[in-house]
């Protein structure tokens, strides 16, 4: 057997969250028989800002060892406490690591840089094949929030050159999306090999979900957004744009966030009928989801996100895309399955158009529907895609064989 090391701030257990990318992997790394799969994280759960009590209740039942790492958390996503905490989870992962037999391979999942930082050096030193996902490119998208001219590159620059050192240290990368596969491999000149792996979904599970919508053939179109409501997601947009039809869809919000007053408070003023029904769980989320005719993206256009969790899941619902975001790598996915319209980013006057032909035309939204399910099955599907993942861990342990028996 293989000792193999997953490593992550932020993994969900399934009672926390129904989807999780490193669940996934997790489950299958542990049904392949060479691998021994320990499982690495925080003992502070990012989505409520607290301290997991229950841990018995959250690994009752795994095929793989859970080991939870001290750090004292965080209120808020941005900002100098969460960087401290980081520091913290870093030390004593390294500390854990250094007093257990050394692993066959590590798995190590970005962000945060300090404990990949860490576990780079430590790989590097004792021989270790590292593999890294990057799941969000630090500090880039701290800099988005912080943008002020000058002050943001001096301040973010040490970040930027430990996530250049992260990046070179790199046996392989794996990464969410293309892009930030060639971020890493910008950087990273030992002619590693890259491996574009959307987040994806559970296809099968979302299925599931999704069966048990209601069907009404003569209710109002709906137009539906998921994800968090603050800063990074154009809402506003989505409502002015509705503002300028004279016959608009009936806007569905599903998620919460920060921003949520601001935006039902601006659908009120601009007289857009709109329905917030806050966070729900994944399973009614996709009922929710595939009762509506049109999904929306409506990602600013400063945000350095490429692809990303509902991504999948408009995938999946079969339904056409409306498209703000300005990731080339996302955008080119829309057009090459036409499954959607690219709009231009802010441009109300271009959203309210791509609706509007939406709207008048059944049978062009039924045809991009088909398109964007196709997409899900070929590009999201995680019981399919993340096979390259098993294949890419499976390779470094085959050749850590090959050199053993020929030592």
């Amino acid at each position: 057997m293989k000792k193999v090391l997953l490593i992550t701030n932020y993994f969900h257990f399934l009672q926390e969250k129904s989807s999780n990318r490193y669940r996934q992997l997790s489950e299958m790394l542990a049904r392949e028989s060479n691998i021994d799969l320990e499982v690495i994280t925080s003992i502070f759960y990012q989505r409520t800002k607290k301290k997991r009590e229950n841990l018995l209740d959250l690994t009752a039942g795994l095929s793989y060892k859970v080991t939870f790492i001290e750090e004292p958390g965080y209120k808020k996503n941005i900002g100098f406490s969460r960087l401290r905490t980081s520091k913290v989870f870093a030390k004593n992962t390294i500390e854990y690591i250094k007093k257990q037999p050394k692993p066959d391979l590590i798995y190590q999942v970005v962000p945060t840089l300090d404990v990949a930082y860490n576990i780079a050096y430590y790989a590097k030193k004792n021989n270790i094949p590292f593999i890294l996902d990057i799941q969000d490119l630090w500090p880039e998208a701290f800099k988005m929030a912080l943008n002020i001219p000058i002050v943001s590159a001096v301040l973010f620059y040490p970040f930027l050159r430990k996530a250049n050192k992260i990046y070179k240290m790199a046996d392989a990368v794996c990464a969410v999306s293309e892009t930030y596969v060639d971020r890493a491999l910008s950087v990273n000149k030992k002619n590693v090999q890259g491996h574009s792996v959307f987040i994806g979904i559970d296809l099968d599970s979302f299925d599931k979900y999704s069966s048990r919508k209601t069907v009404d053939n003569q209710h109002r179109l709906k137009i539906v957004y998921c994800g968090s409501l603050d800063k990074s997601y154009d809402i506003k947009l989505v409502i002015d744009a509705l503002a300028l039809l004279e016959y608009p869809p009936l806007f569905v919000v599903l998620g919460d966030g920060s921003l949520r007053n601001e935006f039902e408070s601006y659908a009120k003023i601009k007289k857009v009928e709109a329905e917030f029904l806050g966070y729900l769980p994944y399973s009614e989320m996709c009922e929710k989801l595939c009762e509506c005719d049109i999904t929306i993206n409506p990602i600013i256009g400063k945000s350095v996100a490429s692809i990303i969790n509902k991504h999948g899941d408009y995938a999946a619902s079969g339904l056409p895309v409306i498209n703000t975001q300005n990731s080339d790598e996302y955008k080119n996915l829309v057009e090459t399955y036409k499954m959607g319209f690219n709009c231009k980013s802010g441009d109300a006057c271009d959203v309210a158009e791509k609706i509007s032909i939406l709207v008048n035309d059944p049978e062009l939204r039924k045809t991009m529907g088909k398109n964007a399910r196709r997409c899900a099955e070929e590009k999201f599907n995680r019981n399919a895609t993340y096979k390259e993942l098993i294949c890419t861990i499976q390779s470094f342990l085959e050749k850590a064989h090959d050199n053993g028996d020929n030592n």
